[in-house]
């Protein structure tokens, strides 16, 4: 994307945060069958499980009278710890760190009698890490035919290093911590305190955070406290769908607009589906709303604790299914209870807001963008919510190939990116396009492989870098969003009509910042439109002046009423596009035009250009060039792609700054017409 913002937006500590989080949880996340696995061979055949066998159970002793060591024990002591540091290593290192990340996990293993899962979680990232630093040190030095035998070698020799040190120094450090952690939780069991961790977790869900909470931090602790008791409440503190549930039925019931039409919905998918962050944007359109769910959390925790409840195994994703599935012999009661009274307190309050409140959340889902702007400190516009400082970045493309690969991210990549994949499927398929592919992937799992990407606005930041070659969405509603549409239309001219132009990241619903592409290959010129060229000498000024955005805008603008293209309306609106997200490409160059809405003020595509030798100031960022830009169809999409390569070409770029006529400026520009 190319948007620029005015000031930096405060962003770099939350998603800091939010990258450590999401770390730590990609480790858990793609493991989760095997937890639930555990998970159900701990209900079913432990002794106090529901149908109790010895031999699997590991309990009791065998005909010879040696102990049962059963599966339960070794699956958690060795199989689960293994799978994490593999996994964490093969984050950072692809299979070769997994494969040491895993060799270093198995002596912090054991080291303890412990399940190592913080232990796994520090040993197989560091394992990858290094072995990826060694290899840069001979990374061409190996002579031809003794590659296999360095690389097999070094990662036997330094893995059995990692492997001792985790065995005589990090397994008791781990081991103290993992004790000092329980007796933190027990303490706040004891005294009653547990409840009171709903005021952070519950906030933290709707900043993303929720699958770094829950499979980051508390699910650690609870297999240690399950594997000691049975069960544990800790995998309830997260994934109880109740609160969220509740304020979803009371959307449904005091909510307006589309906010209430799509509240059933959402309240289906999220309490059975599991997909908890299909109801963020409910509490971020009213953020006062996040006492509901506080309140309802705090219901939960608070009757779990009092029943003695908890779950075996976590709940993943946390759907009641999974609740219900994964809850101890002796905690339905309970666990059921939880689930109904968060629900229920977190109802009354959400309906009480919502009655009391002029405002009854009948805004669109999009409304809530500035709203979750405000409630996390960040600029208004979409663009510096979404990118924070992009200066030298080159992340719009310009697709000169048919879209094939779509994938929907998120953070854990089983729960919103899932749903979303299916709606986007299902709307490609009616449009007549079964083969395009679309899947759903964890960010920490992106590659650059992809021809468009889709996120969730606060999550786009992540996904970028990873897939710097792909279009970017970023949708701020998981059940309807307008940019699934545009996706559609998207693979519909890609595949019909040749390449086309990307839409930018975070830029709602235009496509015609898609000139920004930096790098962007060949695109098809864009043909004469209804016998009317879209640029004319009439539209070119080499002169412009204007000393300041607004009025450039005003001039840009004008020139396309003066061809006749649009309307003064057309121009009020590209003053408001400027206002969410800025149109600010790179190359001193700015492309205003109107909002998608505005499209109905369009009389026929065309193009102004004005130039500002001197350069005027567009946001902190200097202006030479100012493109107004009014397309019709898919028109504007050959037009901008025209644009992005002139653009793109730093000797053009020098040609149209030295230019002295109006015929020069029109010859680099001829392909717009050709």
């Amino acid at each position: 994307m190319a948007t620029e913002t005015v000031a930096k937006p405060r962003t770099s500590a939350r998603v800091g945060v939010q990258k450590f989080g999401t770390f730590l949880s990609g480790m858990i996340m793609p493991n989760i069958g095997a937890f639930i696995a555990w998970g159900l061979i701990t209900a079913l055949f432990i002794k106090v499980g529901w149908i109790p066998v010895p031999e699997l159970g590991g309990f009791g002793t065998n005909a010879e009278g040696a102990p049962n060591v059963g599966i339960v024990g070794p699956m958690v002591t060795y199989l689960l710890p293994i799978l994490i540091g593999y996994t964490g290593g093969k984050m950072v290192y692809d299979v070769r760190g997994g494969v040491v990340g895993a060799i270093a996990t198995m002596g912090v293993i054991a080291g303890t009698s412990s399940p190592m899962f913080i232990g796994a979680m520090i040993m197989g990232p560091l394992g990858g890490w290094t072995i990826k630093q060694l290899d840069r040190l001979w990374d061409g030095k190996i002579r031809p035919g003794f590659e296999m035998l360095v690389n097999n070698f070094s990662a036997g020799i330094w893995g059995a290093i990692l492997a001792l040190g985790g065995f005589y120094g990090l397994s008791w450090l781990v081991k103290l911590f993992t004790a000092g952690a329980g007796n933190v939780v027990q303490f706040l069991v004891n005294n009653g305190l547990l409840p009171l961790t709903s005021i952070f977790i519950e906030p933290a869900k709707v900043l993303f955070l929720n699958n770094a909470i829950n499979h980051g931090v508390l699910t650690p602790l609870g297999i240690q406290q399950s594997l000691e008791q049975g069960k544990s409440i800790l995998f309830l503190l997260e994934a109880n769908p109740g609160p969220g549930f509740g304020i979803l039925l009371a959307y449904i019931f005091f909510g307006r607009g589309a906010a209430r039409a799509s509240a059933p919905g959402a309240a289906i998918i999220h309490f059975f589906g599991g997909i908890h962050e299909i109801y963020f944007p409910y509490v971020l359109m009213k953020p006062i709303l996040i006492l509901a769910a506080i309140g309802g959390g705090m219901t939960g925790i608070a009757t779990l604790a009092i029943t003695n409840s908890g779950l075996v195994a976590p709940a993943a994703p946390g759907s009641i299914l999974a609740v219900i599935f994964q809850t101890s012999r002796d905690s339905y009661v309970g666990v059921i209870l939880a689930v109904v009274l968060a629900t229920t307190v977190s109802f009354l309050i959400a309906s009480l807001i919502l009655r009391t409140s002029k405002n009854k959340g009948e805004d669109d889902l999009s409304a809530a963008t500035s709203r979750m702007e405000a409630m996390k400190g960040k600029k208004s516009s979409v663009s510096s919510a979404l990118v924070g400082d992009r200066e030298g970045r080159s992340d719009v493309a310009v697709l000169t190939r048919p879209v094939q690969n779509i994938v929907f991210a998120c953070d854990a990549g089983m729960g919103s990116s899932a749903m979303g994949a299916s709606v986007l499927r299902n709307k490609i398929k009616a449009a007549g396009f079964p083969d395009v592919k679309v899947t759903n992937s964890a960010i920490a799992n992106l590659s650059d492989t992809y021809d468009v990407v889709i996120t969730h606005q606060d999550l786009t930041e992540r996904a970028q870098p990873k897939t710097s070659s792909a279009v970017h969405y970023s949708v701020d509603n998981f059940m309807n969003s307008p940019k699934y549409d545009e996706i559609v239309e998207l693979v519909k001219t890609s595949n019909t009509e040749g390449p086309a132009a990307a839409h930018p990241t975070g830029a709602a619903e235009t496509e015609a910042a898609a000139a920004a592409a930096h790098g962007a290959h060949a695109a098809v010129p864009a043909a004469a439109v209804g016998g009317k060229e879209v640029l004319l000498p009439e539209s070119v000024v080499l002169n412009g002046t204007a000393h300041d955005r607004d009025a450039a805008i005003d001039e840009a603008g004008q020139l396309l009423l003066d061809r006749g293209a649009v309307d003064v309306s057309y121009v009020h609106a590209m003053h408001e596009r400027e206002e969410s997200v800025s149109t600010y490409m790179g190359s001193f160059l700015a492309i205003p035009h109107g909002t998608n809405d505005a499209k109905e003020h369009i009389r026929h595509s065309a193009v102004s250009i004005v130039r500002y030798p001197e350069g005027i100031d567009w946001g902190g960022k200097q202006v030479k060039f100012v493109v107004g830009v009014a397309g019709l169809n898919n028109e504007h999409l050959h037009i901008l792609s025209s644009i992005a390569k002139i653009f793109t070409n730093k000797a053009q770029v020098a040609q149209l700054e030295e230019a002295t006529t109006v015929e020069e400026v029109l010859e680099l520009f001829g392909k717009v017409n050709a």
